[in-house]
């Protein structure tokens, strides 16, 4: 598009604002994390609450960010202005965050038992009670809203008010005979150490890596033009440092917990036949017995919309059960710069209506201090 020599100065004078703010401050991104304190958890699995701009006062059952497994729990906090975290508690709501950190690398590491049967349901209750007792809303991005939803399965007494996925695939089947769904079932069913790694967003460093280049997920693949071409957007600059930051933050290792979820995405359509494996048990999907709401990202090479679709046939219990399609990719319909008019506008609508089915409770009131 030809730009009118008003718009092209504009631009220019933009680029040269930009450019001469990397060379002094090095980047664009406002890169702080959300201010948060830790809540009545264990040390080693910290659960932490949000703290609301000065202005809002937090109403409703409290929303609880689950993390992504072998993928940084940032994804929820990307960068000011394109964070998940900071849209939660501005609009109002209790928001809370279960981080555990990487996988540990000298191999002690949690497996999908210790999650599904322990670290979410301490969380859980956790965040519960500092709530004032309220039942708890759980959104989780990828493999996050996978455990999410056998922890409820797992327990249905647990104090959870609905489930939200948001780029979780059920069954990589389901995508159909499309270039994307190849590497999925590639990832699922290779040997070696692709043999290990999770199907979704996951990923170990060096696989995320060949499937960008492979698959085309990278949107920057020509980062150099890119980055000229958009030297005048500074928003856009600042998406694309977000982004490296989360990717540097990555763990080298997948961790436990994901690769036996992969194997039992990969195991014959295990989890699409309506259960996985867990320990010496089996955890039935049809035991959910909440609200739940899958997202998917139009995008998204890696849980496309056919893969998380089939989530709606396999929860008969559910009162309610909803799929939706919104813009980004894997990353970017969590947190792209689109995700504001798309994917979060799905996910207010569903909290907004979790509010209306579990009431507007007063605050919680921190006990007075004693001189």
């Amino acid at each position: 598009m030809m730009l009118s020599p008003k718009g092209l100065l504009a631009a220019t004078s933009h680029a040269a604002s930009n450019a001469a703010h990397l060379v002094l401050y090095g980047r664009l991104a406002d890169l702080r994390p959300m201010p948060a304190d830790p809540v009545d958890a264990a040390p080693e699995r910290p659960v932490y609450r949000y703290r609301p701009p000065e202005a809002v006062i937090p109403t409703g059952p409290p929303v609880l960010l689950v993390p992504p497994l072998a993928a940084p729990a940032r994804c929820y906090d990307l960068r000011r202005g394109c964070s998940l975290a900071e849209h939660v508690v501005a609009t109002g709501r209790r928001g809370y965050l279960l981080d555990c950190g990487p996988p540990d690398p000298d191999g002690r590491d949690l497996g999908l038992r210790e999650w599904v049967d322990e670290v979410l349901p301490g969380a859980i209750r956790a965040v519960s009670r500092d709530a004032g007792g309220q039942p708890v809303q759980l959104v989780g991005w990828c493999l996050g809203g996978l455990v999410a939803l056998l922890a409820a399965a797992a327990d249905p007494g647990l104090p959870i008010a609905s489930v939200a996925m948001i780029g979780t695939a059920v069954d990589p089947r389901g995508a159909g005979p499309a270039e994307p769904a190849r590497p999925l079932a590639r990832l699922a069913r290779g040997s070696g150490k692709d043999a290990a790694e999770p199907m979704s967003g996951d990923l170990s460093q060096p696989v995320v890596k060949r499937a960008r280049r492979r698959f085309g997920i990278d949107r920057y693949v020509l980062r150099p033009y890119k980055v000229l071409t958009n030297l005048h957007n500074a928003d856009f600059l600042a998406q694309i440092e977000a982004v490296d930051h989360f990717t540097g933050l990555s763990p080298a290792s997948p961790g436990l917990a994901a690769a036996e979820i992969s194997r039992g995405l990969s195991r014959d359509g295990d989890l699409a036949a309506g259960g996985m494996e867990i320990g010496d048990r089996r955890v039935e999907l049809a035991r959910v017995g909440v609200p739940v709401l899958a997202i998917a990202g139009r995008g998204d090479a890696l849980a496309p919309p056919g893969a998380v679709r089939p989530l709606t046939r396999l929860l008969p219990g559910a009162p309610d059960v909803r799929f939706a399609v919104a813009s980004g990719g894997h990353l970017g319909v969590l947190t792209g710069r689109s995700a504001k008019e798309s994917a979060w506008l799905h996910l207010d609508r569903w909290l907004d209506e979790g509010t209306l089915r579990h009431g507007i409770r007063p605050p919680r009131r921190e006990p007075a201090a004693t001189l």
